[in-house]
């Protein structure tokens, strides 16, 4: 398995979408659409104040009968937020997100935040190294050495 800061530097992105506290709902929800993600981190500075998903949209705006558009990412999001460190593995953190129904994890190194992985990021990871097992049992067993 590899590690988060192995499965970091396969994405194309590297960039972290965030937004601060006191945004809007409804321009955290149109970051979201236009980055085509459905997670932001909430910062405070260099601090990692909460997440807000869409999950949370649906849940505390849609269901609630709020307004997005007058309600801050504050008064939504999602904290404290659980994180992995960059030398964990794609195994801990599939486990971590299931066992607590996360679908992102920030990526911290000695209080920094360094990237956001999601549960897309290590499904690849998984198939590609599963691809990569069973290409090479079939170069085995074919005799191709």
């Amino acid at each position: 398995m590899k590690s988060v800061a192995q499965i970091l530097k396969a994405k194309p992105e590297q960039a972290v979408a965030a937004v601060t506290p006191s945004t809007s709902v409804f321009d955290a929800v149109r970051l979201m659409a236009d980055k085509n993600i459905g997670a932001l981190l909430v910062m405070e500075g260099q601090q990692i104040a909460g997440m807000i998903t869409e999950r949370d949209y649906a849940r505390k705006i849609i269901l609630m009968g709020r307004s997005s558009k007058d309600t801050l990412v504050r008064d939504i999001m999602t904290f404290p937020v659980m994180y992995v460190r960059p030398d964990q593995s794609n195994e801990e953190c599939m486990a971590l997100m299931t066992d607590n129904r996360v679908r992102h994890l920030p990526v911290v190194d000695e209080g920094k935040l360094t990237g956001l992985i999601s549960i897309g990021d290590l499904v690849k990871d998984i198939i590609s190294e599963q691809k990569f097992i069973i290409e090479q049992l079939e170069h085995y067993i074919a005799g191709d050495r």
